[in-house]
């Protein structure tokens, strides 16, 4: 806080929050608004909101961005499916995509994305065991990685990358991915790349890139053995991707299927009926997932650093969303980033209430269980990102050193 004073910007403490004394009571009652949630409820939310900002206006053009301090180490949850717990009714969930873009567009009125920032970094609490001081200077090392070097290594990534028509991701041991992601057509290739270079100027730590991939012609299976998204835990997931957009989706949480059903549904789906394939990236943050297996924390580690240990896919809105019509670069070779909407994004000028689903969920693939990850060019031509849960473009060996000293599998 002294440092922003520092530069002229006041810090203002929000709300704090603490750790759940009951994680089920809270599952249970997460839709209590099906009592009351209706169209008169969202109109009468929605003016008053409006009309407080407005009479705010003042305080809310100075607003210069949020800084996010994410926990990590609580025990993981895996909740209880309850036949008599309230729901939304389809209608419901219909009025709640309505109101969630009409916040969206009002927070845009007043407070526009694109002249705000943020910062999220994640440091454990206590509760993740007796090495808790160990993993939190493991923590802050990770968090303090020169990003500016690891941006060079990731260039050589995105440059090989944007040769392709179709990435093509295959996993291996058990893992059942296998999928054909559809990169967007780059006009000027000299000008335009399909990745950020994402550091850690934002989004610590550093460790990925990313685009949005083309919606039509995205095909196949995402598979994990075992993720936590959203705090739970997720058994076998396995979504089948159609013209990018969720087909079919499982789990092995349940004895039931129709609850397994309804757990993807609620807790990843909600409140649609599918989700769009909105981000495609790939993790090169090492030395993340070997102090994953190091202090055996991956089911406790969080999104903002599991993210950068692999490759992972996000359903729902694209990383760009609402920014979409405003430039970015990237930082070493100074193209623009011109993939920065899809199919589903683009009805904002029709339609802003079709175009943005307000959810954004990441699924890691961990490396080990990666058989490759290969660029295909519009000529049929194969590039290898990744073959055997190791990189393998030149000028990126050393991303592997942190797996090969820690001996992750590659067979």
């Amino acid at each position: 806080m002294k440092g922003f004073n520092a530069k002229g910007l006041k810090a203002i403490l929000n709300d704090a929050i603490s750790t759940s004394a009951n994680r089920q009571y809270g599952y249970d009652h997460r839709f209590d608004k099906a009592l009351y949630f209706d169209e008169d409820f969202i109109n009468r939310m929605l003016a008053h909101q409006e009309e407080v900002m407005e009479a705010c206006f003042d305080h809310l053009v100075k607003f210069s961005g949020p800084i996010f301090f994410n926990k990590f180490g609580e025990k993981p949850f895996k909740p209880v499916q309850k036949k008599t717990c309230l729901k939304l009714s389809r209608e419901q969930q219909k009025l709640n995509q309505f109101y969630s873009v009409s916040m969206n567009k009002l927070h845009q009125k007043y407070m526009p994305r694109t002249e705000t920032s943020f910062s999220i970094i994640g440091f454990p609490v206590p509760d993740i065991g007796k090495q808790f001081e160990a993993i939190f200077d493991d923590t802050l090392a990770l968090n303090m990685i020169d990003t500016e070097h690891h941006e060079q290594i990731q260039q050589f990534i995105i440059d090989e990358l944007d040769k392709a028509d179709f990435v093509h991701v295959k996993g291996k041991s058990g893992n059942k991915t296998d999928i054909m992601v559809k990169m967007q057509k780059l006009v000027d290739p000299f000008k335009h790349t399909n990745f950020e270079n994402c550091g850690a100027d934002v989004n610590i730590p550093v460790g990925e890139v990313f685009t949005s991939p083309s919606l039509k012609s995205t095909n196949g299976v995402l598979h994990v053995k075992e993720t936590y998204l959203k705090s739970m835990r997720f058994e076998n997931l396995k979504i089948t991707f159609e013209d990018g957009y969720v087909k079919e989706y499982s789990c092995s949480n349940f004895n039931d299927e129709e609850d397994n059903k309804s757990y993807i549904q609620e807790n990843i789906l909600f409140p649609h009926e599918t989700l769009p394939l909105g981000e495609f990236a790939i993790g090169t943050n090492t030395m993340a997932h070997v102090m994953s297996k190091k202090y055996n924390i991956l089911p406790i580690m969080p999104v903002l650093i599991v993210e950068k240990m692999g490759p992972h896919f996000a359903i729902g809105d694209t990383c760009f969303s609402w920014e979409e019509d405003f430039a970015v670069f990237n930082p070493i070779d100074g193209k623009e980033i011109s993939a920065r909407e899809n199919e589903q994004s683009a009805m904002r000028k029709t339609d802003i209430q079709k175009a943005y689903t307000n959810c954004h969920t990441d699924i890691t693939l961990p490396y080990e269980d990666l058989d490759f990850i290969t660029a295909i060019t519009s000529e049929g031509e194969k590039i290898d990102i990744i073959r055997n849960g190791r990189f393998v473009i030149p000028g990126t060996g050393e991303l592997n050193d942190p797996l090969n000293n820690f001996q992750i599998d590659n067979q």
